[in-house]
């Protein structure tokens, strides 16, 4: 098991293939009469983590990043990632076949303007595209002069010998007292929510929590790969391999919707677009095919967000009484993995692989984890620069004296948990210690900030900032981003962030995980979990909110320079390692909780 999470991009994606694989797929584009193709990194949900027959630009390319496009015309090829994977996509793509390019400063839509020839016919997969991308690739196209093609299958995959099979994972129900609301509710209050004719479901994750389900068909999150509709009067409609079904479990669905197979999908929706239906489409996650079926039959679309994503962010008193619980197990792991941490990185034998396998099994010995909510992030040294850095075979490093990062999280029935520690290995430098302290700094303003209703996470991210402003630094990355019930460990719509929009919530999860990063030298993320919740306040003319801190593990006081701290940020530090201490020195072993009575001391004692 291990093994298989840190072995390399490799096995499906391989640089040196790129150059065969790109050439086969120009036959077949040829051989189709079209002059290029486009290769997103997606499922036909739009998914974080999309299963191994959707790993389309990974084979062709070999980049293994969660995100990113590859446009293939017959003279040329570029692929296009984000700023978090401008230093992973040259190493892991041949770039004499492929030239990496910057999603944002160099997008994909200029590129095609520019290189698509006058008349040219460029080829797009309609399922792994929304409305909104089609539209902007065809707009392009019409700029070159070129069209903008559907094609009937994927060429890719007729060019990909060995592709996995479709994932054919069990769907199971999710237990009652872990939704805390049972589906025919959720359902009743999506309809009162709808102002169409229906809504057709395209979000895995909607589908999931809409019919209290859970699957296995992706990596990291429990996902039933599947479709609904639901319209306004009559029966939902569900779309899912019955293969996954077992009786149980088809018997329980059924008495809430017809259950269909999924190819059922596009005639139905041609049937309804023949009735003149208008049904609602999430932006975000419907893939062009299912609009253009409704549209070309008659019907019309609306697309744009769809309630089910708020419904799902408010976490109910079920769920949030869950997540503590998963955050006070899976704290109790952490803390086990951190003690033995300090016991063994001194001696000098440690990895990055070894180091995030140690701490899989302590959160395997819950005897409750379901599987990892993400790829560990398990970083040394300069690879703790790296914010979104993946350890592999071929990339671990052994963990020296400096800087250890580690991101990580679990999948637990009644939550889902994310947490970064950054730990001193030896004596830790000056630099390092300052820079600690600031992201420290931020980390506290985002945990004891008050706000009124109506405020969004773009209105308080300058908060986790403004220490290292002062010394004119900054991160990249938002401060805080949405988690799932036992779902997505990515959720939106709710982040904290400067593009971050929605108001929060009570019952909202966020992370709150400022962080530094000195390319080339070390990285710093400091991140915990919190939950929006009301604060009375006397006197308030508003009503307002706050943060309640659930994730519970120590901070590490060795990288901490105290003289940059107030009284008050002290005070918040010790009374978290305070509620730390008492609520998991209950739960390790005798030796774990010497270490966790020394970790979580008084800043002023640590100091002595």
């Amino acid at each position: 098991m291990f093994e298989s999470r840190f072995q390399s991009f490799a096995r499906i994606g391989d640089p040196k293939f790129g150059g065969a694989r790109a050439a086969a797929l120009r036959e077949e584009l040829k051989r189709r009469g079209v002059d290029g193709f486009i290769i997103p990194r997606a499922d036909e949900h739009q998914n974080e983590y999309v299963p191994a027959s959707a790993e389309r630009l990974l084979w062709l390319t070999g980049f293994a990043g969660s995100a990113g496009i590859a446009v293939v015309l017959m003279d040329r090829a570029a692929i296009f990632v984000d700023g978090r994977y401008t230093l992973q996509a040259p190493e892991q793509v041949d770039v004499k076949v492929f030239t990496p390019l910057h999603l944002i400063e160099e997008p994909p839509t200029g590129w095609i303007e520019k290189h698509l020839r006058r008349g040219g016919r460029l080829g797009y997969d309609p399922w792994l595209h929304t409305p909104d991308s089609v539209e902007r690739l065809a707009h392009a196209c019409k700029n070159a002069g070129g069209e903008l093609v559907a094609m009937d299958s994927n060429p890719v995959d007729a060019v990909w010998e060995d592709r996995p099979a479709s994932p054919l994972g069990a769907v199971s129900r999710h237990k009652p007292r872990f939704c805390g609301e049972n589906s025919r509710s959720k359902i009743a209050r999506v309809r009162a929510a709808i102002k169409s004719d229906g809504l057709v479901v395209s979000d895995a994750h909607d589908v999931a929590w809409l019919f209290n389900i859970r699957g296995a068909d992706v990596a990291h999150t429990p996902l039933p790969l599947a479709f609904a509709i639901v319209p306004v009067k009559g029966r939902p409609t569900l779309y899912v391999d019955g293969r996954k079904l077992s009786n149980a479990v088809r018997a329980y669905l059924s008495g809430l919707a017809d259950v269909e197979e999924p190819g059922r999908l596009i005639g139905d929706l041609q049937t309804l677009g023949a009735q003149g239906k208008r049904l609602a489409f999430d932006a975000a996650t419907a893939p062009a095919r299912l609009t253009q079926a409704l549209q070309e039959a008659g019907g019309k679309t609306e697309v744009g967000a769809t309630p089910l994503a708020l419904m799902k962010a408010a976490k109910n008193s079920a769920e949030l009484e869950g997540a503590r619980a998963a955050h006070l197990r899976d704290g109790a792991a952490v803390a086990r993995f951190l003690a033995w941490f300090d016991r063994e990185a001194p001696k000098g034998k440690l990895s990055e692989i070894a180091a995030a396998q140690a701490l899989e099994t302590f959160r395997r010995e819950t005897g409750k984890l379901k599987e990892i909510s993400f790829p560990s992030i398990s970083a040394a040294g300069p690879n703790s620069a790296i914010p979104h850095y993946r350890v592999s075979e071929e990339s671990s490093l052994p963990i020296a004296r400096g800087i250890f990062l580690i991101d990580s999280g679990g999948q637990y029935e009644d939550g889902t948990t994310d947490i970064t520690r950054t730990i001193a290995v030896g004596r830790p430098s000056a630099e390092m210690r300052d820079r600690f302290t600031r992201v420290l700094k931020g980390h506290i303003a985002i945990a004891r900030v008050v706000f009124p209703k109506g405020a969004s996470g773009a209105q308080i991210d300058a908060l986790a900032r403004q220490a290292l402003w002062a010394a004119g630094l900054d991160f990249d990355h938002g401060t805080g981003h949405g988690v799932g019930s036992y779902l997505s460990v990515h959720e939106g719509p709710q982040r904290i962030a400067k593009t971050g929009a929605t108001a929060l919530a009570p019952g909202m999860i966020i992370s709150n995980e400022p962080g530094y990063y000195a390319a080339g030298k070390f990285g710093i993320r400091i991140e915990n979990l919190v939950v929006v919740e009301a604060r009375k306040i006397v006197g308030a003319e508003r009503v307002m909110y706050g943060f309640e801190t659930i994730t519970l593990a120590p901070i590490d006081t060795r990288l901490i320079e105290s003289k940059l701290l107030t009284a008050s940020e002290i005070a918040w530090l010790d009374a978290y390692h305070a509620r730390v201490r008492k609520a998991l020195s209950p739960l390790v072993d005798a030796e774990t909780r010497a270490w966790l009575k020394k970790a979580t001391r008084s800043l002023a004692q640590a100091a002595k």
